[in-house]
């Protein structure tokens, strides 16, 4: 397979506090890769570099086979890097229809037409169809994740970042979101998925790594990632003596 999106030796720091600790690792087209890891270890600052809201100090993003290290966020964004929040902020006062049609022409450039069929194409396929004419701050928190997971796909990424979008929901409501999550793979998409909902992430992913203090600590098959001693120490919080 081909990779979509590398990270090669990706380092930052702000003042004495390091949030990256040369980060490397690839993602492969149509791979979908979690990311597990402590509260403050540093995952959400790595979306972050990635997206280009946060400038590395050294390393290398390269997208596509091309190096984005120095690009702009809306250059990124454009070149097919889109990504979710940990709390969905839409436009509460717009439609549904409406947040994602934001996405798709700001995100995308793209030409009108084209981009209502787009955003039709994707409330379908996230599920929110028949909510495309709602007050978007009148949803559920499911339907606000759903819309959040909306708006990032309007943009018409290569690469699709979720952040914690399980996140606050209920078991069912879980089991819900994997199924759109699972549909969306389908696609092609390649995904990388933060996430402490463990058990939604391993009906999800190919390949799971686990970062504590902004360094890859492990790197692999999930069941067996989170199997190893140093996850079960570092993550899970027990002793290796015990």
């Amino acid at each position: 397979m081909s990779v979509v999106l590398e990270l090669n030796g990706v380092s930052k720091k702000y003042g004495a506090i390091t949030v990256a600790d040369d980060l490397t690792y690839k993602l492969a087209q149509g791979e979908a890769l979690g990311v597990i890891g402590p509260n403050g270890a540093g995952k959400t600052s790595m979306f972050n570099l990635i997206t280009g809201t946060s400038r590395a100090d050294r390393g290398r993003v390269v997208l596509n086979g091309q190096d984005v290290t120095r690009h702009s966020a809306a250059k990124r964004c454009r070149a097919g890097v889109a990504r979710s929040f940990q709390v969905p902020q839409p436009f509460s006062g717009m439609t549904v229809f409406e947040n994602t049609l934001v996405a798709a022409t700001h995100g995308t450039q793209g030409k009108q037409a084209e981009a209502n069929r787009h955003c039709l194409e994707v409330l379908e396929l996230t599920g929110l169809i028949d909510k495309a004419n709602h007050i978007s701050g009148k949803l559920t928190l499911l339907g606000r994740k759903r819309l959040e997971l909306a708006r990032a796909l309007c943009a018409r990424p290569k690469v699709l970042l979720l952040d914690e979008i399980a996140g606050g929901l209920t078991e069912k409501e879980c089991h819900d979101l994997v199924e759109t999550i699972n549909t969306i793979r389908k696609t092609g998409l390649s995904v990388i998925w933060i996430e402490h909902i463990v058990h939604a992430l391993l009906s999800v992913v190919d390949r799971l790594i686990v970062i504590d203090f902004g360094k890859k600590i492990a790197e692999g098959d999930p069941r067996e990632t989170m199997a190893s001693q140093a996850v079960q120490e570092i993550y899970m919080g027990v002793d290796a003596n015990a």
